[in-house]
């Protein structure tokens, strides 16, 4: 498994290695001892989501789910592409409001892990892509939310994304109070 860190604490990228032939590949796309051995040690995950956007251009997020529901997500592309996006939420920290972006794709094999505290978006690259990601807490209505994908200022590369009316709505970065601090 390859690690990477980002500029955003505690936003790894991991890849995992494929070994193939000609009938396709295999690899483990979580295994939390080889993990562990690299120095890795991610929460429990609870819940496994698998989402279709049928078009490219399908933007969803920015997403979080406040405290004490706060998921972290590991996050990976099953089949077409991606541009997934995590924007530190943490009020308090020097990298409050600054985000990252990486393509997560079948073919590359990328995964990116989401400590919560984090708001988390991405835009389809094909048609017919899938997102998977795991969480470490379970889905609470009422403790999700969102922000409004285009007050960050991140370049998405669509300029009219297709978007659920939820997101639409979402407040800007700048009218928004995040439920997410710094803790001792």
């Amino acid at each position: 498994m390859q690690i990477e860190t980002t500029s955003l604490p505690g936003v790894l990228i991991l890849t995992p290695a494929r070994h193939g032939d000609a009938r396709g590949f295999f690899a483990e796309s979580w295994n939390r001892r080889t993990l562990a051995e690299a120095g890795v040690h991610l929460p429990e995950f609870v819940q496994d989501n698998h989402s279709l956007s049928a078009r490219a251009g399908t933007l969803r997020g920015l997403h979080y789910q406040a405290p004490p529901h706060a998921q972290g997500k590991l996050v990976r592309c099953g089949r077409g592409s991606l541009y997934d996006v995590v924007v530190d939420a943490r009020r308090g920290y020097a990298t409050y409001g600054r985000w990252v972006g990486v393509e997560l794709s079948f073919a590359n094999a990328r995964q990116i892990w989401v400590p919560p505290g984090f708001l988390h978006g991405f835009v389809t690259r094909e048609d017919d892509t899938e997102i998977c990601y795991k969480c470490t807490a379970h889905y609470d209505r009422a403790s999700e939310g969102g922000v409004r994908w285009d007050s960050v200022g991140i370049d998405w590369g669509v300029p009219d994304p297709i978007l659920s009316d939820k997101d639409r709505a979402a407040p800007a970065f700048a009218d928004w109070q995040s439920p997410f601090e710094v803790t001792a």
